[in-house]
């Protein structure tokens, strides 16, 4: 019969064999989030410069900066409004936009999955936001402006003297909130697959700008837009507000 003592060291090695095993969940997440890193950090860049064949850029007199990116039989166009950082904080849902334009040549297919495009605040702690889903910031929209009557309704209770400056306040509320949603639901860059029987699409994309990184524009701000597509990252860095002597006459709408 095995004494006590013979029995504790195959006891220990068990307890350390279980103590091990325990703590495998939390060695494999470390190591698959490096693995996943190390992948993502080889997929090929190519990178917008206005010193390089293929690449372009221009301001037009709708108030906006185009850059122009070939590279095989890809071309993408970004275009920036030139006042994009005072429109931010005019809006009800601060939000930063870009109209991306892909025209395709080739043969193969290519699918375009927007949820995969960012746009990365250099001045800001190298923040990076990924695009906003068109529907999902909609919805969110909508929520606010039924959060917002909820709550109005119950100040005018406790205010009734200020219905007709709440009220007036709402209204120009709402058909921003209107104007933005059908904005969304007819000109926001959709997912699609690129082909030779469909080979351009265009839309706006929009990146969130409420973080507690992103905090009071900087002179200049810089940006990164970076587009996943055809295994690779096309990369768009641009500076806003323009430079002095940069601005343009707008045209009038």
């Amino acid at each position: 019969m095995a004494t006590f003592r013979q029995c504790r060291p195959r006891g220990l090695r068990t307890i350390l064999v279980f103590l091990f095993a325990l703590t495998i969940p939390f060695l494999l997440p470390a190591k698959s989030a490096s693995a996943a890193w190390k992948e993502k950090s080889r997929i090929p860049v190519v990178r917008w410069d206005e010193a390089r064949p293929g690449c372009t850029f221009s301001r037009s007199d709708d108030g906006r900066f185009y850059y122009g990116l070939q590279y095989e039989d890809l071309r993408i166009t970004v275009a920036v409004d030139s006042q994009e950082l005072e429109k931010v904080h005019r809006r009800h849902e601060p939000f930063f936009a870009v109209l991306l334009t892909l025209r395709y040549k080739g043969q193969a297919t290519l699918d375009l999955v927007v949820e995969d495009i960012s746009l990365e605040f250099v001045r800001h702690f190298q923040t990076i936001q990924p695009a906003l889903d068109p529907n999902g910031f909609s919805q969110k929209v909508q929520n606010d402006a039924d959060e917002l009557d909820r709550e109005t309704a119950r100040e005018l209770k406790k205010h009734p003297e200020q219905k007709e400056e709440r009220e007036a306040y709402m209204r120009a509320f709402q058909k921003d909130v209107a104007e933005l949603q059908e904005f969304l639901g007819k000109n926001s860059l959709r997912p699609t697959q690129l082909s030779a029987n469909n080979s351009e699409t265009s839309g706006w994309v929009l990146f969130s700008t409420q973080s507690k990184w992103i905090s009071g524009w900087k002179k200049p701000e810089e940006f990164i837009l970076r587009v996943p597509i055809a295994g690779k990252i096309f990369e768009f860095p641009f500076k806003l507000p323009p430079k002095p002597g940069e601005e343009m006459l707008r045209r009038r709408e």
